[in-house]
């Protein structure tokens, strides 16, 4: 009686481990590798006599600490300072993605963006905080597959604390923390989050290093599909950030401005 038994769990163990609900039970968010993103950017910010500005990225990322590249983003705009504290810009850019073990293959997909954006910017005291606004229009080239366009809603809440002075300027270690989340009218409607923490570091009137972490989730819609209910599923992952900023001044400012150094991504 007892070896009958013994048979008959081992039997409804081994049906149960290969049933879909035991299968069900795997990680639906299994963790990623750590990867990271290099980004090179110039950036001309207005000034109180020439309100014009602008800026050009390339950024590249990798799907481990500074290996197996698959990734790049070229991009650019122009921006005008409404004052001291609103500045409005129109930019776009071309994003590549590609897999890493197939470079030679060209990108995967293509993404060609153009977006408005409305940044305002608070001076208090020593602690600096940006709001960033941003409307996206984005198009979509699949390899060998389809097109798409897409349209998306971003809000980013940026902080700055200079550390040994109460304005980041030349010699300034600063700190700089935000988070920003990304709206999709059509669904899911909370696409992506995105948090970064970071240290900085600006050397000059035009030279500026950050070093810091980001991590960037994204999120689908629960849905059912052959009759089964697919759960909602996130996909994050982390990534050490090295931005490098080269600021061109306004031949004709006269008198220093501060700057806040957000990232332009």
């Amino acid at each position: 009686m007892t070896k009958s038994l013994l048979i008959a769990a081992s039997a409804l163990v081994l049906v149960s481990a290969n049933s879909p609900v035991a299968l069900a039970q795997s990680p639906a968010n299994p963790p990623q590798r750590w990867g990271s993103w290099l980004i090179g950017t110039f950036l001309l910010p207005g000034s109180p006599e020439n309100k014009w500005g602008g800026f050009a990225e390339v950024q590249a990322r990798t799907d481990a600490v500074f290996a197996k590249y698959f990734y790049n983003e070229l991009k650019g705009g122009v921006s005008y300072d409404l004052d001291k504290n609103f500045t409005a810009m129109i930019a776009g850019g071309r994003y590549a993605t590609s897999d890493y073990r197939a470079l030679e293959d060209g990108p995967l997909n293509v993404e060609k963006r153009l977006w408005l954006q409305l940044v305002l910017s608070q001076y208090l005291d020593r602690l600096k905080i940006e709001h960033r606004y941003r409307i996206e229009q984005r198009w979509f080239d699949y390899r060998g597959d389809s097109t798409g366009r897409r349209n998306r809603i971003r809000y980013r809440l940026n902080a700055f604390l200079p550390l040994n002075s109460k304005t980041i300027k030349d010699k300034t270690v600063f700190l700089s923390v935000y988070d920003e989340i990304f709206l999709n009218p059509k669904g899911p409607v909370f696409e992506r989050n995105r948090v970064y923490g970071g240290v900085g570091y600006q050397f000059n009137k035009h030279l500026l290093l950050q070093v810091g972490w980001v991590n960037q989730s994204n999120y689908n819609l629960p849905a059912i599909q052959q009759g089964q209910f697919i759960p909602q599923i996130t996909s994050a992952k982390n990534n050490v950030v090295v931005n490098v900023i080269y600021r061109i001044a306004h031949r004709s400012a006269t008198s220093p401005t501060e700057h806040l150094p957000s990232q332009q991504d």
